[in-house]
């Protein structure tokens, strides 16, 4: 599990506006290579005449070095964008031509330069920028190129031929880093996947490749149901099985992971004039479902149907915003209910770098239309168990609350358990204190009852 940033104009101050609870809250959660997505104010190179002026990282730097402080201290770098200069003024897609590659290719290599060897040198009078977290020998090793280009104004080829001219510059900076590939808006993948994987020889990528990254909103129109939010999981399940499938065309590919790094409710944000992005017909509305019990329900089921696919890292999109978006409140610092659903996922089925996660271990239930079930086993003999009631009401709801549902677990084929503790998360649950666990007596069946949209993860101990 994992979390976003999007540094820019409005929330770059964050942590300095919240310092009585950041990054405290933040390090608790525990993300995994937090991912930061710099956009508009944030894209740290603002012209290329040669003048000192042309860099300033302040408003990056105002989130990306607070993060390199907390979790595991490896955040993913988004290269989410290139620098204004590079772009149509009117669309704001990059501009695509050999000289601007290239030109994208030395921007990229000199944010390497920034965090991890020491900084660089520009224009006549050799101004020095350097990262302020370098001399603590804090570097980024993960960076992902380019930002949904598939619904950014780029065609395959012309990804896969900026992909093969960045790649290499950096490298060539830092021979350690790793490289998040392709992070991909959910389309049609037919048309994404193969042009990547084809033959070097025949257009295909041929740099270095460590992870595969896609994004996943069921959603960008707050009026679909919460029945065609739940249906479009298993959706991406497929998406995520074709995935795998490219991949393994290719002997250097078909062990790369998938990592889904944007992951929410509803994709939509409002435009200047208060429209819709996704349906500028409508006045954008925010979706609550981002953060009430339906997330309860439907992050778990998101995070259970993937994680059986073989999806690797799962983030939310993202740490500080609003009802739609956040795990915090971006403006008081306050807690979302979404929050503790990232956070329990994270403390029942932990997976940290150089250890294998836990077993996916196969259960007996006797209800799973409507509620999805995960079990796993760890290295210590305790194994967990997550029931997620995600069972509709009406058909006809929008951020419904929910239709109660009985699970009757049988564990009986997991060991011998001389201890349990059950937790549930669910519409009744504290969106500022979390839920408690509570003290169950081990048995081979054991019942869980939720009374609606909501999630309940028993941990069995030998």
């Amino acid at each position: 599990m994992s979390t976003s940033f999007q540094p820019g104009v409005g929330d770059y101050q964050f942590f300095q506006n919240h310092t009585a609870t950041e990054p405290a809250l933040l390090n608790k959660l525990g993300p995994q290579h937090i991912r930061l997505q710099g956009v508009s104010q944030a894209v740290p190179m603002k012209a290329n005449t040669g003048s000192a002026t042309d860099w300033d990282f302040t408003i990056l730097d105002g989130i990306v070095q607070p993060v390199l402080s907390v979790a595991d201290n490896s955040p993913e770098f988004q290269i989410a964008v290139a620098p204004a200069f590079l772009n149509d003024p009117t669309t704001g897609h990059f501009v695509f031509s050999t000289a601007n590659v290239q030109t994208f290719a030395q921007y990229c290599a000199n944010l390497v330069r920034y965090y991890n060897t020491g900084g660089f040198t520009w224009g006549p009078s050799q101004t020095k920028f350097v990262s302020p977290s370098y001399p603590q020998g804090r570097k980024i090793t993960w960076w992902g190129i380019y930002n949904e280009y598939n619904i950014n104004g780029m065609m395959p080829s012309e990804y896969i031929q900026l992909y093969n001219a960045v790649v290499p510059a950096m490298l060539a900076v830092d021979s350690t880093i790793k490289i998040s590939a392709m992070e991909l808006a959910v389309t049609d993948p037919t048309t994404d996947l193969p042009p990547f994987v084809a033959s070097p020889t025949s257009g295909g990528v041929n740099a270095q490749v460590n992870v595969v990254s896609t994004h996943f909103y069921p959603t960008c129109n707050q009026q679909d149901l919460d029945t065609t939010l739940f249906g479009r999981v298993p959706q991406m399940v497929q998406y995520i099985n074709y995935v795998y499938q490219e991949l393994g065309t290719r002997t250097d590919l078909k062990s790369v992971p998938i990592w889904v790094t944007e992951n929410n409710v509803n994709a939509d944000f409002p435009n200047s004039n208060g429209t819709s992005n996704c349906n500028p017909t409508q006045k954008f509305v925010l979706d609550p479902r981002g953060t009430s019990s339906f997330f309860a329900a439907w992050r778990p089921y998101v995070f259970s149907q993937l994680g059986k696919a073989g999806n690797q890292a799962l983030y939310h999109w993202d740490y500080d915003a609003d009802v739609q978006f956040g795990e915090v409140d971006g403006n008081t610092g306050s807690t979302y209910l979404s929050y503790w659903v990232d956070y329990w996922l994270g403390q029942m089925f932990p997976v940290t770098q150089g250890s294998p996660g836990p077993d996916i271990l196969q259960l007996i239930v006797t209800e799973t239309s409507s509620a999805e079930i995960l079990a796993t086993k760890n290295a210590d003999g305790s194994a967990v168990v997550m029931v997620a009631d995600r069972a509709v009401h009406a058909t006809t709801d929008n951020n419904g609350g929910g239709d109660p549902r009985t699970v009757i677990v049988d564990v009986s084929a997991l060991g011998t358990f001389s201890s349990a503790t059950s937790l549930t998360i669910d519409g009744k649950t504290s969106a500022t204190s979390g839920p408690i666990p509570v003290n169950v007596t081990p048995a081979q069946k054991i019942s869980v009852t939720l009374g609606g949209y909501g999630v309940t993860l028993l941990k069995l101990k030998p």
